[in-house]
């Protein structure tokens, strides 16, 4: 009798305490989630964060939202998600030279990739091609730097953009070969794109889907593949290491960080939804078919990437003067 009185006594104590408001034990995540991207639909950042998230969600058993604040070469975003609250429910999409460039190529930010982010998983990859107007007498990219050397100043490269990857990818590869080539920036890689194709510059570097159409119908030549592999969209496109040109690398990568502070247990229940999600065949197929790659590194792998690449682009960047402000 005194084990029953004792047993309903402490069954009614547990009752009155969720009456009182004892805190909840339940697990993450307990409402929707929100990841915020740096540009604004359409392009190959959103791309991916809706080819992830559905599958995501469905693991996490809770909704995911994802939210467009363009603006400011991805400031915007950046610095809305370093200041949200640090509770695993607005987690930043983040680009590559976004993140790792910024720092540099503006003077006052208000947010630090490394002291306000939470890494939480890299999510993929995409390769960028160095391509030409099939008027310019070059086939490789070694006769492109014999030109650009027996020309100097005389070519230009589009791209999407002042800062962008395609920029400061170039500008490493103008400080590796001692090349003089003018860089033309545009609103996009479609305009970068069509100007190349009209002839009123000579080439352009993208990524895949943007050029692999007109690579098919000859009204581009691709002369590598600035990756450690070649690329199932370009398969007769040669990497740079095979074109001469080993350790020329230029893939720009998008990931996922919470705000600094976020608890671990949310941090690492996002990292394996997003594991999972890139596992899947469905998933694969559609990164594939954006002429990206699946690349999963978990929080510590992020961080360890996020600095390795400050430590090389940011020198790059200083070196070329590339100021976005």
């Amino acid at each position: 009798m005194r084990r029953t009185r004792m047993a309903a006594l402490a069954a009614a104590a547990a009752l009155l305490s969720i009456f009182l408001g004892a805190p909840s034990h339940a697990t993450y995540p307990e409402r929707p989630i929100r990841v915020v991207v740096p540009v604004p639909p359409g392009g190959i950042i959103d791309q991916v964060v809706r080819i992830i998230t559905p599958p995501m969600a469905e693991m996490l058993k809770q909704s995911i939202i994802v939210e467009n604040r363009a603006g400011a070469s991805g400031n915007i975003a950046a610095s809305y998600v370093a200041r949200s609250a640090p509770d695993g429910y607005t987690v930043l999409a983040g680009y590559s030279m976004f993140h790792v460039g910024n720092p540099v190529m503006f003077h006052k930010l208000d947010w630090d990739p490394v002291k306000d982010f939470a890494p939480v998983a890299m999510l993929v990859s995409s390769p960028h091609v160095i391509a030409v107007n099939p008027k310019l007498p070059v086939h490789t990219l070694k006769e492109l730097v014999d030109y650009a050397r027996a020309h100097p100043g005389e070519l230009n490269y589009a791209t999407s953009g002042n800062g962008s990857v395609p920029h400061i990818g170039m500008e490493l590869f103008k400080q590796k070969t001692g090349v003089q080539i003018t860089h033309v920036p545009y609103k996009g890689a479609g305009p970068a794109v069509q100007d190349v194709l009209s002839g009123n510059v000579q080439m352009t570097v993208a990524t895949p889907p943007s050029l692999a159409g007109f690579v098919t119908t000859g009204r581009l030549r691709p002369l590598a593949i600035a990756a450690k592999s070649r690329i199932p969209m370009l398969p007769d496109v040669p990497t740079t290491a095979e074109a001469g040109f080993p350790g020329f690398e230029l893939e720009a990568w998008v990931a996922l960080f919470a705000p600094a502070g976020t608890p671990k247990e949310a941090v690492a229940a996002l990292s394996d939804a997003a594991r999972k999600s890139l596992q899947t065949s469905k998933v694969k197929e559609a990164l594939a078919a954006a002429g990206v790659s699946g690349w999963y590194l978990d929080p510590a792998g992020l961080d360890r990437q996020v600095r390795e690449d400050i430590d090389y682009w940011q020198p790059v960047i200083r070196k070329a003067n590339i100021i976005v402000e």
